[in-house]
């Protein structure tokens, strides 16, 4: 039986070079407390936000000028720890910079305060007086749009300074999955004793084409789960509940009303993506389940082979290094300019691709300003690691070249688009992978493939946004969020979505544990309306070739310069509108009517 390596076990070319945030710990150690000590080169300007816009402006520049340094220093711990959370230190300096954040971010909370209680009109008279404003237009245009919901100057810096506190929850969720949980060792089809991880069942066994395997290891990690159950759903239901308080402290309708106005996004539109592909998607995706179903001859389609290949047979292995080859091929497309983004994430060590006891699951993409992007991933020698690797290189390509030309204002969109320019990326890349063979096995293989994207997208991550709809909507009514409800209706969205013929069993119910999406507002249905939005503009690119090409590198430039709906618009997409949505649904039923013709 392999073991699960140690952070020091493994290949140093496995992981990323962080010296390029900081040379030495030390290095770091000396940013962190000069920040401190710098506050003041922005506190200076406390109270003083009515005597014009010149001061106005070297406050925000100021402002700007910390933040950055923050972001360095917390991004510099932030991925310590996310290699190797179990190491005391990595932990130990993580808080440090989180308490930084947060001391900073009360003793900075003037700006917001001082901002909105100017008299009506007086930004825009200051930025007519003072045109270096401009940059700043739209930010300060959308902090205003708040006004009704800011609290006092006092009572907005003492939550700022809560900012470590408020945050608990998630933290004790990622610290519990990380290093605390250990899971049994199960055994595969051949009886053979292997070990079980977060990172080794999400990445490698829920997609085994060994049937004992994906069963056995799922009844494994549940079990293991199951035992944490009411912890997990404590912090989840303390997450939800500060969430809830704040939106009635600050005069919302709603805790969804709150946490949709800085995605600027309507309600309309919220509800559109989870209702439209809810009802529209399901049929395929049970028609879907029914093909692995009768091709896999499995006597039953339970919720642990959803991912199972539909041809086992046919699953070639793939490299880091190979799928560093094939995804600079495939986005080669989007010019030389986005090229050396992507060629330099992997000539520089930028990503971590190990798989160590401790690290983070899942995939993200952090970019810091100044320095570049850093992204995180376990490898584990499948295509669908190579889909979200692409996924990963889109947000560093995006917010790389947001960073290059927006000041950092205005440099990071929306979280509603956020996730266009990464599911972009997985459609290029399979485009690339069906223009190379005419090969029909291969082309059912590459389909396959992509159908796990728009799993990925439009069922996992969508189905957790419909469960933080109804959790939102209890707590809304005061009903307390407990590990029973929580499996309660996890189920019942199951159920719903997969209807009859899939096995919803009590360990299914369970995967609300697995996800951090949660503890990050309305983040998870953001993944599906950036997957709508993708879906269409890589048809236009199909269609239109270079001019569509253009259009998509002059939406990344604009990072969050614009709204989400004026970024779409701009890239050809009109999402205030059902129809991108029905027609990302009905695109994803012809890949499975496709599918099965070539079976």
């Amino acid at each position: 039986m392999s073991k699960i390596l140690t952070r020091a076990e493994v290949d140093m070319e496995s992981t990323w070079n962080l010296n390029d945030i900081f040379e030495t710990k030390e290095a770091w150690e000396e940013e962190l407390n000069a920040v401190q000590q710098d506050i003041s080169s922005v506190t200076k300007y406390e109270g003083r936000l009515r005597e014009g816009a010149d001061t106005l402006l070297a406050c925000l520049r100021a402002q700007e000028e910390l933040q950055g340094r923050i972001n360095r220093v917390g991004a510099y711990a932030y991925l310590h720890q996310s290699g190797d959370s179990i190491n005391p230190e990595n932990q130990m300096n993580a808080t440090k910079a989180r308490d930084l954040s947060s001391f900073v971010s009360s003793a900075l909370s003037f700006i917001k305060s001082e901002i909105i209680e100017l008299p009506d009109g007086t930004i825009d008279h200051y930025i007519i007086e003072q045109p270096e404003l401009q940059v700043y237009e739209r930010s300060l245009g959308l902090l205003l749009q708040t006004k009704p919901h800011r609290l006092t100057a006092e009572t907005e810096k003492v939550l700022a300074s809560f900012g470590e506190v408020l945050g608990a929850p998630y933290r004790i969720y990622e610290r519990s999955k990380l290093a605390d949980m250990t899971f049994p060792s199960t055994e595969n089809g051949r009886e053979e004793e292997v070990p079980v991880s977060f990172a080794l069942y999400e990445n490698k066994y829920v997609e085994s084409p060994d049937t004992d395997l994906r069963r056995n290891s799922f009844k494994v990690f549940s079990e293991t789960l199951f035992k944490y159950r009411n912890t997990f759903a404590e912090a989840y239901g303390t997450e939800v509940k500060r969430q809830v308080i704040e939106s009635r402290l600050r005069g919302y309708d709603s805790v969804t009303d709150m946490l949709l106005t800085p995605q600027q996004v309507t309600m309309e539109m919220y509800n559109n993506i989870l209702n439209i592909l809810q009802e529209e998607l399901a049929p395929h995706m049970r028609k879907y389940a029914a093909l692995k179903k009768r091709v896999l001859n499995l006597d039953e389609m339970t919720f642990a082979d959803l991912k199972a290949p539909l041809d086992p047979d046919f699953s070639p292995g793939i490299s880091f290094q190979e799928a560093g080859d094939l995804i600079k091929e495939a986005l080669s497309i989007l010019g030389p300019e986005y090229g050396e983004i992507v060629s330099d994430a992997f000539k520089n060590r930028w990503v971590d691709y190990a798989d160590n006891a401790g690290k983070r699951t899942g995939a993200f993409c952090m970019s810091i300003p100044g320095v570049h992007s850093y992204i995180l991933i376990s490898w584990a020698d499948n295509m669908r690691g190579a889909f979200t690797l692409a996924h990963e290189v889109g947000h560093a390509g995006h917010l790389m070249l947001a960073n290059k030309y927006q000041r950092i204002t205005n440099s990071r969109p929306s979280m509603y688009f956020i996730e266009a320019p990464s599911t972009m990326n997985e459609l290029l890349l399979a485009d690339h992978l069906l223009a190379r063979s005419n090969d029909p096995r291969m082309r059912r293989w590459v389909i396959s493939q992509l159908l796990g994207t728009y799993f990925h997208n439009f069922v996992t991550h969508l189905l957790e946004g419909e469960l933080q709809r109804r959790v939102y909507e209890l707590a809304m009514q005061n009903v307390p969020i407990t590990a029973v409800k929580l499996c309660e209706l996890k189920g019942n969205i199951l159920s719903s979505f997969w209807g009859e013929d899939v096995v919803i069993d009590e360990h299914a119910k369970l995967t609300w544990m697995r996800q951090p999406h949660y503890y990050m507002s309305l983040y998870p249905y953001t993944y599906a309306a950036g997957l709508t939005a993708s879906t269409a503009v890589a048809k236009l690119i199909r269609e239109e070739g270079q001019p569509a090409v253009d259009r998509w590198l002059e939406v990344l430039k604009a990072g969050g310069s614009m709204s989400p709906l004026e970024l779409m618009k701009l890239a050809g997409v009109d999402m205030s509108q059902p129809d991108p949505i029905r027609s990302a649904a009905a695109y994803v039923g012809s890949l499975i009517d496709e599918l099965e013709n070539l079976y």
